[in-house]
């Protein structure tokens, strides 16, 4: 695994990472490495020197060794180096001093007078950005410094990609953002790298693979797109839709944004179904190879992994078709990605033996989790606690199948049980399931447990919720499952995967409920709906109002049309009853307005009283949709 730090529960992200891994610097810091003939001294003042080692390669430097100044740090292992005491560092011959540091003025300072007048001492700060793309030049390692992302993007055979968020930066205040933008193709290669001027604070913000390709003079591609957002403010997360469209409407699918944090392991990667091909498309997220047997796939609860077989080049892109690996896995079998923390979170793309393609994201494994005894103790305190939430699409038109997802190293078994609401709110089915074990190959077919039960959902749809069945054992807090819907009128699929929250209630549970800015508990909404690329195209949401224990009768929600410019041009109020749930387009709520409001208009959702969970999709008439679920900021 790639011996990096990233991401922690505890303390939050780590940008150093980011900041040596810019691909705007990275080309001068191996240039600088080739060019240090001699010994070399380490001095790891805040230990980033394994990060850095784990980065590039440091093996043919001639390192006599790593100096730190913690005393408590003396004899620790730092990039397969004994750390030694900082004072011991004048009585060693080097001709070169490296500070494994930014902002490394003080350390340097103070090294000086003790060091040989030919020693040359160098640091990070001479592969820093200018000082024009930084949000505090005065704190190198600011995290809005580093507000960066990933993003899956393809012009090639008629599909397109278009990447669609808003210029929240502007409305937590930030002056001019802009995006620095650099285009990796499918081997890793930089053919295009350019800026682009945010819109006024809240305007949308919109990345269109077709558009960018005739505006730069590109050749077809399909790698990654490194976003960097210059001057951000409130918020160093980039968060985005990922809508993949083609010149035939029949190509339409949508996912969400792919976390900027590495991690080592993923899952929520479904098996194929009969007639179906799964690709997993492995980016490297990193200035150094992903190594042959550094990134595999093995089938959920197996140990037998399935390495990749040759490397992968920095910021390159590669298909790995899951039929090859296990030619007998069919669904609901599902599998984990052992990534080692060279990918962010993957995306894959399930082709139907129709042609149809749609594309979904995995989702984090967290390996610091273990089933939760309190969780149970704790049911009068949080009533439901965790709730996965996802729509039941129109039961005339649409099959939605659920499959729970084992998302944490830990955990070995799932106590389930699933329960169906109409839109009214009112509870329809309730189905234990057991205590599913890690490889549990259990889907479920919302239409076909109703039919058998001989329940209808009034108006036809719904929402089912995966909920813990303490009854059956405790849970650990990172409950997820896919949701898949199939259209039986125009052949087309989507499918979706999240994890569980805990929804409007007054007490906390750790962190839970969730709030998007500030601590918990998380009892607002302000979601993002974006509005179609193609004139067909209509924009729809569906809001779930889901409630671990009893809350408000109904929502207090209003719908809240933006155009382009992040001028608000209407508003409608909505009410959703308690477990209740609600589908809309945007060209029905807001039909005299749409024009107004003009080509990329987008709508907030908001509400102070309770916290919804939101699905966004595309209906391009009976040809194809697509659907995935939401975010806010």
């Amino acid at each position: 695994m790639l011996n990096i730090r990233t991401f922690s529960n505890q303390v939050g992200g780590d940008p150093f990472f980011k900041a040596v891994g810019h691909p705007l610097v990275t080309p001068a810091i191996r240039q600088k490495l080739t060019s240090l003939p001699g010994p070399m001294a380490v001095v790891d003042p805040l230990g980033h020197f394994e990060s850095f080692a784990a980065l590039f390669d440091v093996e043919g430097l001639q390192i006599t060794g790593v100096f730190v100044p913690q005393f408590e740090k003396i004899g620790e292992t730092v990039a397969g180096f004994t750390a030694q005491s900082i004072s011991d560092l004048p009585g060693v011959s080097v001709r070169h001093v490296f500070v494994c540091a930014y902002d490394a003025g003080r350390h340097i300072a103070a090294l000086k007078p003790w060091l040989a007048d030919d020693t040359s001492v160098l640091s990070l700060d001479e592969f820093r950005l200018p000082e024009a793309m930084l949000t505090n030049p005065r704190a190198y390692l600011n995290p809005l410094n580093f507000a960066v992302n990933q993003a899956f993007f393809r012009d090639e055979g008629g599909a397109h990609t278009r990447i669609v968020t808003g210029n929240y930066w502007g409305s937590y205040g930030a002056k001019n953002p802009r995006l620095w933008l650099r285009l990796f193709d499918k081997d890793g290669h930089d053919i295009a790298t350019w800026q682009e001027t945010l819109p006024p604070p809240g305007g949308t913000v919109i990345l269109d693979s077709k558009e960018i390709r005739e505006r730069l003079s590109l050749p077809a591609f399909t790698g990654q797109l490194f976003i960097h957002v210059l001057g951000a403010a409130g918020h160093d997360i980039v968060k985005y839709a990922l809508d993949t469209y083609g010149d035939e409407a029949s190509e339409l699918s949508c996912t969400h944004d792919a976390n900027a944090w590495p991690a080592n392991f993923y899952a929520g990667l479904p098996a194929a179904q009969e007639g179906e091909k799964v690709v997993l498309w492995v980016q490297n997220s990193h200035p150094c190879p992903i190594p042959a047997e550094g990134l595999g796939v093995s089938l959920m609860g197996s140990t037998d992994v399935k390495w990749l077989d040759s490397p992968l080049d920095p910021f390159a892109t590669r298909a790995l078709d899951l039929a090859e690996l296990f030619s007998d896995a069919a669904f609901p079998a599902q599998f984990e990605v052992h990534a080692g923390k060279y990918v962010t979170r993957p995306r894959y793309e399930i082709t139907k033996a129709n042609g149809r393609r749609r594309i979904a994201h995995t989702n984090v494994e967290r390996e610091d989790l273990q089933p939760d005894p309190h969780l149970a103790q704790a049911s009068d305190h949080i009533g439901k606690g965790y709730i996965m939430v996802a729509p039941i699409m129109p039961v005339d038109r649409f099959d939605t199948i659920a499959l729970p997802t084992p998302m944490a190293r830990g955990q070995q078994n799932m106590p389930l049980a699933l329960v169906i609401y109409d839109a009214q709110g009112r509870e329809a089915l309730r189905k234990p399931l057991g205590c599913l074990p890690r490889n549990h190959q259990l889907s479920l077919d919302m239409g076909a447990l109703l039919a058998k039960e001989r329940v209808r959902l009034a108006g036809g749809r719904g929402h089912a919720e995966l909920v813990y069945d303490f009854s059956q054992g405790g849970g650990d807090g990172w409950l997820h499952a896919i949701f898949r819907y199939d259209d039986r009128t125009s052949g087309h699929s989507a499918e979706t995967s999240f994890g569980s929250h805990m929804f409007n209630m007054l007490a906390t549970y750790k962190n839970e409920p969730q709030s998007y800015t500030g601590p918990p508990p998380g009892l607002s909404t302000r979601l993002f709906l974006r509005s179609g690329m193609r004139a067909e195209d209509r924009s729809f949401c569906y809001l779930i109002y889901p409630v671990s224990r009893p809350w408000h009768e109904t929502s207090t929600t209003e719908l809240q049309l933006f155009d382009a410019k992040g001028e608000q041009v209407d508003a409608s109020p909505l009410k959703i009853p308690q477990s209740g749930s609600h589908l809309f387009f945007i060209d029905e709520v807001f039909a005299d307005a749409v024009s107004v409001a003009g080509a990329d208009h987008y709508v907030i959702i908001r509400d102070t009283t309770c916290r919804l969970f939101g699905y966004h999709g595309l209906m391009n008439g009976q040809t194809s949709f697509s659907l995935d679920h939401m975010f806010g900021f």
